[in-house]
């Protein structure tokens, strides 16, 4: 058994970031295109903002797998694609409903969260675990964030 250092990662941990990679990208998408559909400028303004957060934390995985020598993955999931065309008809069905977009935008979040919940329990030791626990920190915020102004578009 081999000592895991930065520049050469185990297989684990380099396929659980390529996971979160993938988790990243799609969460980036789908945030930019919930900014476009929904009838709301502050939850543009929030969709775009954490749209642009989840390409940070892809970005700085991704530079984690090159500098281990590996091929970071480039593109989301199909099974996330899926779900942001019919993010798209809702909204379009619905108007732009506010309402709608966050509670499709939360169960992206969900995905996401338990992705690094996922990686982090697979991964424990790693010496990217400070980088992983960072990142679930601000993907944690971020749920609970788009969570409670679901709920609160609920509530009106």
């Amino acid at each position: 058994m081999s000592l895991e250092t930065t520049n050469d990662l185990n297989k684990e941990t380099l396929d659980g970031i390529q996971d979160l990679i993938q988790a990243n990208l799609d969460s980036e998408k789908g945030f930019r295109e919930a900014a476009e559909v929904v009838d709301d400028i502050h939850l543009t303004d929030l969709f775009t903002r954490m749209a642009e957060t989840r390409h940070e934390l892809a970005t700085e995985l991704q530079s984690h797998v090159q500098i281990s020598g590996g091929q970071p993955r480039k593109e989301g999931t199909f099974l996330a694609a899926l779900h942001r065309s019919l993010l798209d008809l809702r909204a379009k069905l619905n108007g732009g409903d506010a309402t709608v977009i966050l509670i499709e935008a939360e169960r992206g979040e969900d995905h996401i969260k338990h992705a690094y919940e996922d990686v982090l329990k697979k991964t424990t030791g790693s010496v990217l675990n400070d980088v992983l626990l960072s990142q679930y920190s601000v993907v944690k915020k971020g749920h609970d964030a788009i969570r409670d102004l679901r709920d609160a578009f609920k509530a009106k």
